[in-house]
């Protein structure tokens, strides 16, 4: 097992479509629609370890192959505080991905902030966190290992099983985490007549996808609709909402005002909202999407 922490991790450079990351041993060239300007670097552009070539939402293809270059598990330590920190696997996989989302990472040390505010007022009962489109689990993790409640949801099963396996790096094989694959909308309409309730919830929506059973999901149509439905699993206690966006047409107002409208009714309070991004060495930011938080 080869090991990493988050200090292994830079966004080396960025540009025409494209970005240059490393990843320990590894500099991997992946495909990033919002980098669109020029490079910085081209030299550096040529010591990759790897190119994804393909559509990111589809199979493409890895040159060379992961076989010859990743020769070793890879496990990448994300330290968010002193009391706070969980592991990750990194793997090359098919759709261009690695398993984990540095942008991600500020939002993390959020949800672990957050749910140790919560515990210190709520000392009766469990903590229960719902994370919706959960991926690989990083904010599965982050809450897990904050001591509370976590139930994973996320609609492809390889992912869940990832997901899975990352926890149990982490040692937290025994933590209450429920892993469900299932669509998102679906399970909370689900919870809504099993009368469960929640105290925080976390989505991470795509822009456009696919449940288990071919459900389909837009972000532009689906997302207030599902918000409502939060709002009921969260209406007896709320510690936190998070929700992250990646699509180009929702910046930050439109994404509070989507939360606003959602948690709290038209007339209700937004959350604090802002760009996430991933700052190269030279100080460059590449924007990778926005986030709507409540409370701010």
């Amino acid at each position: 097992m080869f090991e990493l922490s988050i200090h292994d991790y830079e966004l080396l450079d960025f540009g025409e479509g494209r970005k240059l990351e490393q990843f320990g041993p590894w500099k991997l060239d992946r495909p990033c629609p919002a980098a669109d300007q020029p490079r910085q670097n081209p030299q550096l552009w040529k010591q990759s370890t790897a190119r994804f070539e393909g559509n990111r939402a589809a199979d493409g293809t890895w040159k060379p192959s992961p076989q010859k270059w990743a020769h070793h598990d890879v496990e990448l330590q994300v330290e968010l505080d002193k009391s706070a920190s969980f592991k990750m696997l990194l793997t090359a996989l098919p759709s261009g991905q690695v398993g984990i989302f540095p942008e991600q990472f500020t939002n993390w040390q959020w949800i672990v902030d957050q749910i140790c505010r919560a515990l210190k007022q709520q000392t009766d009962e469990p903590l229960k966190v719902l994370n919706l489109f959960a991926y690989t689990g990083g904010s599965t993790l982050a809450a897990a290992v904050a001591g509370a409640e976590v139930t994973h949801v996320d609609a492809a099963k390889s992912m869940v099983t990832r997901a899975r396996q990352n926890a149990t790096a982490c040692g937290l094989t025994a933590h209450p985490v429920r892993w469900i694959v299932e669509d998102a909308t679906k399970f909370c309409q689900r919870e809504v007549k099993r009368g469960n309730h929640y105290d925080a919830v976390i989505l991470d929506p795509p822009s456009y996808g696919h449940g288990p059973k071919g459900e389909s999901w837009s972000i532009g149509r689906d997302l207030l609709p599902l918000l409502k439905l939060v709002r009921q699993l969260t209406s007896k206690r709320r510690a936190f909402i998070l929700t992250t966006c990646h699509t180009p047409s929702i910046g930050p107002a439109e994404l509070e005002a989507m939360l606003a409208e959602g948690i709290f009714g038209q007339c209700g309070q937004g959350g604090k909202t802002g760009k996430l991004f991933l700052e190269a060495a030279t100080g460059k930011k590449l924007e990778s999407g926005v986030y709507a938080r409540w409370p701010g």
